[in-house]
C-alpha cells in the first residue's frame, strides 16, 4: 500500500512529461538568475511553455486523463485514454482544440420552451422609403 492509500493520482505521459519540461525550464531560468545571464533565464520561460504545450498536445493524443478518477485498470501512466478524441467533458484544453462533448443526460433531459426557429428564415419585407434630405 502506497502513503497514498488505494488512489488515482492521475499519473499520465502528458503529466510527467509536462512536468519534467517544467522543472527542466524552471532550472535553467533560476541558474540564469544567480548568475544573472538573461539567455538563460529567456531559455527557462522557453522551456516552461514548450512544457505547456507538449502536455496539452499529448493530452489531445489520449495520453492525458479526464477530470476526475479513473477505473483501477487504467491508473498505470502508460495507459492510452481512448476517450479524448470526442473530448472530456468539463475539461478546458478540449475545449480550446475545439473539441466538444455530446450532450449530458442533464442537457437532453432539459426540456425544449418554445417553437423551433425555422432553418432557413426569410427576411421580412422591407417597403420602399423615400429619402429626405
Amino acid at each position: 500500500m502506497s502513503a497514498h492509500g488505494d488512489v488515482d493520482l492521475g499519473h499520465t505521459l502528458a503529466g510527467w512529461t509536462g512536468t519534467t519540461v517544467a522543472g527542466l525550464g524552471t532550472a535553467v531560468a533560476g541558474v540564469g538568475l544567480c548568475l544573472g545571464l538573461s539567455p538563460a533565464l529567456w531559455l527557462g520561460a522557453a522551456l516552461v511553455v514548450l512544457a505547456a504545450a507538449t502536455a496539452w498536445a499529448l493530452h489531445l493524443a489520449g495520453w492525458g486523463k479526464p477530470s476526475g478518477p479513473r477505473p483501477a485498470d487504467q491508473w498505470d501512466w502508460r495507459v492510452r485514454d481512448t476517450t479524448a478524441r470526442r473530448g472530456h467533458p468539463d475539461c478546458l484544453g478540449c475545449r480550446l482544440a475545439g473539441r466538444r462533448t455530446p450532450a449530458t443526460a442533464r442537457d437532453a433531459a432539459a426540456p425544449r420552451t418554445g417553437p423551433r426557429p425555422p432553418l432557413n428564415p426569410t427576411p421580412p419585407h422591407r417597403t420602399a422609403t423615400a429619402r429626405t434630405s
